[in-house]
């Protein structure tokens, strides 16, 4: 049996008639313990799908299961790391993972509730920073935050939609090694969503694309047989990165690439006529005024 098994599902958006389908029989088995990244284009559905697996939405059709059992609402054992950090602003650093691990282990001691929020502030090297309000903090602290907070709940598998989409290079770069690290060190199942194919050859295990939308479907699994630790300054000259990146690339811009479409249309050409600018600006002292067809009269005149 498959950890995480999506099965045939579609999702689609608004009401009959005028509906556009967002995903279309979408496929995936994930394993214990890996590391997944799926790679597509910006408003391809990929959020959707996240929801979907996190149980904040429901397919339309097919199935989406972990350990065999339907998801049909959300779980503390599937954490959801977003793009916008989704702080409590007027929380500490540190109160913003305690409550999270309040709410999913209520029955434990105080003492053991502060012992695990400091374990996993300390995972991600912010101990430092506990009793600073978000507004203290930089881009890439508040994604610490997030990801502490998520891996404190002990979820069974981490979800993570474009954590890092909204960071600049550095920092960016700087949070993928600390999430590589968090993982090898947890080995925490991970379904990384990205528009960002080295990323995902830097992170994970396998790679799926996922076509562009509307009607988005994921395309062939590609395994990066590539060794850990994975320095990114080496990888450019690696040739294994550079196969496996083209047969991303080559399936998002070949089968799983946007749609071209000929549209034929009318075109209503504006009634002024061109302008001779060799001609003089003004005729006996008056500014002449653009001339349109409509006005243009044939005249017969005899001399």
């Amino acid at each position: 049996m498959e950890f995480l098994e999506i099965k045939g599902v579609s999702k689609g958006y608004g009401l009959p008639g005028s509906r556009t389908e967002v995903l279309r029989d979408i496929n995936l088995s994930v394993e214990e313990g890996e590391f997944v990244a799926i790679v597509g284009y910006s408003g391809a559905g990929k959020t959707t799908l996240i929801s979907m697996i996190s149980g904040l939405l429901k397919a339309d059709s097919g199935s989406v299961k972990l350990r065999g059992e339907e998801i049909m609402e959300p779980s503390p054992e599937r954490a959801v790391v977003f793009q916008n950090y989704s702080l409590l602003p007027w929380l500490t650093v540190f109160e913003n993972v305690a409550l999270a691990v309040e709410q999913v282990f209520p029955a434990w001691s105080q003492a053991k509730q502060r012992e695990q929020v400091e374990k996993y502030l300390a995972m991600v090297n912010l101990t430092p920073a506990a009793g600073k309000l978000p507004r203290e903090l930089s881009g890439g602290m508040r994604q610490r935050v997030s990801v502490a907070r998520a891996l404190a709940t002990e979820a069974k598998i981490l979800l993570l939609d474009e954590p890092l989409g909204a960071l600049d290079a550095l920092t960016r770069a700087t949070l993928q090694d600390e999430i590589v690290r968090i993982w090898e060190q947890d080995r925490r199942t991970i379904v990384l969503i990205t528009n960002d194919v080295d990323e995902g050859i830097l992170t994970a295990d396998r790679i799926i694309p996922l076509s562009a939308g509307p009607g988005a479907t994921l395309g062939p699994s590609v395994a990066v047989d590539i060794a850990r630790p994975r320095d990114r300054r080496a990888l450019n000259h690696d040739p294994a990165f550079k196969h496996v990146r083209k047969q991303v690339l080559d399936y998002l811009l070949g089968p799983g690439g946007r749609q071209k479409t000929l549209v034929s249309r009318k075109l209503s050409l504006p009634d002024l006529l061109p302008e001779n600018l060799n001609e003089p600006r003004t005729l006996f002292g008056v500014r002449r005024k653009p001339r349109r067809r409509s006005e243009e009269k044939l005249e017969t005149v005899e001399v």
